[in-house]
């Protein structure tokens, strides 16, 4: 096992979201993976809450991933089957027609399952300047 796995895995969920592949980007998650974001207020408790909210997003809000970029990259592997991925993320996002960049910390944690890396845990907080 080496970082290297871990990297691909987070490498192509950044890849996937920021190129709005929505199915390929959900299929990098576990069915029971959690999500905190910092602009909804409940933790989502699967991947289905999850890919409910974007939908929502998608048809109430115009929402559309332009790109995603990651940068300052750590994995911390815990023993053969988890690792954490925590990376500074720059997305540029739409919503009602506007795009914007958005500039976040992002921790994802990851599972070894049945030999592949997925995300099981996905945490987004604002990387605002001090």
């Amino acid at each position: 096992m080496s970082t290297d796995d871990v990297l691909a895995a987070a490498s192509k969920i950044v890849d996937d979201f920021g190129n709005h592949r929505t199915a390929d980007y959900f299929a990098g998650f576990a069915a029971d993976a959690t999500f905190m974001f910092y602009t909804h207020t409940e933790r989502l408790d699967s991947r289905a809450a999850y890919e409910a909210l974007w939908v929502k997003w998608e048809s109430e809000d115009g929402f559309k991933v332009h790109g995603c970029r990651s940068s300052n990259q750590l994995v911390q592997l815990i023993g053969a089957d988890a690792a954490v991925f925590t990376h500074l993320v720059s997305s540029d996002i739409e919503f009602a027609g506007e795009v914007s960049t958005v500039e976040e910390r992002e921790t994802i944690v990851f599972a070894k399952v049945s030999g592949h890396w997925l995300a099981v845990h996905e945490h987004l907080s604002p990387n605002s300047p001090s």
